[in-house]
């Protein structure tokens, strides 16, 4: 069994101490990043690194060494592993996939000389990407059995403001990138850019807030086009955001907002200042925050994910806590090496079988129906 430094420890306990509680033994797993193409191809890799592209430092190296869009065989491999766990009251287990709803239309940009930005849904980028092609059907064969039921993570997980800034400065990481479909490069370090690319609601330049006001309302509504439903809750990509917009996400129809315990929030020009925040927090403008408290990442080596995670729900029981189990979309995803999907979906399913054997009375829930129950009882 993990077993943390006295001062990890310590921190843990503290962290799940603060906000709402209940005796009930609830489980959720948010993973994120589902619709976001990330790297399509191992030829794209491949093409980076010959334009002298260093992927092995960067900060996303395993998300773009392994993450892509999810093939048919990565969600029924998926589904397979939650159907075959069931939980207290006979229900599997259960993803909410935190979702991006469209990809640039690298093509549509392209001929606009980088002038204009134009989007597509992704249901439009799955049709384009190999062993993708019937992948919707799945998803909506996964919320229709209850094994994944996806909510916003925001219109494209990609800064627009900043990534054509620095498409028409001509920069040369990110029109390499560009050439091969892709963005997810580490940009955070380079002076002319300043914040990475994969944060879509970080600014340095405030006017940018009007932009992103702009990016929720149509990603909201594309959501619930593509699904039949609005979303009710919404995860920020990278975590970050403005709370000037949080009455926007409200007034479209969002009720649960996902954020750190130690919120950094962008405040323009490289500054950033810090909230304290909690499970079950009301803001005052119709929005309940949501904190995670439980990890499981194993696409990142060193480290037993499956004992690691483990600890975390007990820490979060032994406080009454939900375990809100973050877990990215990357760890389930074998359509550029199989074998990352297969350990991904192996160590997953040791761990909801163990989660049923230590808690007999865990109950399988998707971060929505964890918000009606803050908000009822």
């Amino acid at each position: 069994m993990y077993k943390p430094s006295s001062k990890s420890a310590l921190i843990k306990n503290l962290s799940n101490i603060p906000g709402w509680r209940t005796r009930r033994k609830l489980v959720v797993f948010e993973s994120d990043d589902w619709g976001s193409i990330r790297t399509p191809s191992l030829e794209a890799l491949e093409n980076l690194q010959k334009d002298g592209i260093d992927l092995q430092s960067d900060a996303g190296h395993l998300y773009n060494n392994y993450d892509s869009l999810a093939t048919t065989e990565d969600l029924a491999s998926l589904f397979e592993v939650l159907n075959s766990v069931k939980d207290s009251s006979g229900r599997p287990a259960v993803f909410t996939p935190e979702s991006v709803v469209a990809n640039p239309d690298f093509d549509r940009i392209r001929q606009a000389d980088y002038r204009e930005y134009f989007y597509e849904p992704f249901t439009e980028t799955l049709l384009g990407q190999a062993h993708c092609e019937g992948s919707f059907d799945l998803w909506q064969e996964g919320r229709e059995k209850r094994l994944f039921v996806p909510q916003f993570h925001g219109r494209e997980h990609l800064n627009v403001p900043v990534w054509m800034r620095a498409l028409q400065a001509g920069l040369e990481g990110p029109m390499s990138a560009f050439k091969n479909k892709m963005w997810g490069i580490s940009t955070a370090d380079d002076p002319r850019i300043g914040l990475e690319f994969q944060a879509a609601f970080d600014f340095n330049d405030p006017d940018d807030l009007s932009y992103h006001q702009e990016v929720l309302v149509s990603g909201l509504h594309l959501f619930e086009k593509l699904f039949g439903y609005r979303a009710s809750y919404f995860v920020p990509p990278n975590g970050l955001i403005s709370s000037t917009l949080e009455p926007v996400c409200a007034k479209e129809g969002i009720q649960l907002l996902s954020v750190s315990k130690i919120h950094r929030e962008p405040m323009g020009q490289g500054k950033q200042g810090k909230k304290l925040h909690w499970l079950g927090q009301r803001n005052g403008k119709g929005l309940i925050y949501l904190t995670r408290n439980c990890f499981f990442e194993p696409v990142e080596p060193g480290r037993d994910w499956v004992d690691h995670c483990l600890y975390d729900i007990s820490s979060a029981f032994k406080w009454h806590k939900p375990a809100l189990i973050s877990s990215h979309r990357v760890n389930y995803i074998g359509a550029l090496h199989q074998q990352n999907r297969d350990n991904g979906l192996k160590l997953l399913q040791q761990l909801i079988k163990q989660i049923v054997s230590k808690w007999p009375g865990a109950e399988f829930v998707t971060s929505a129906e964890l918000g009606e129950i803050i908000k009822h009882g």
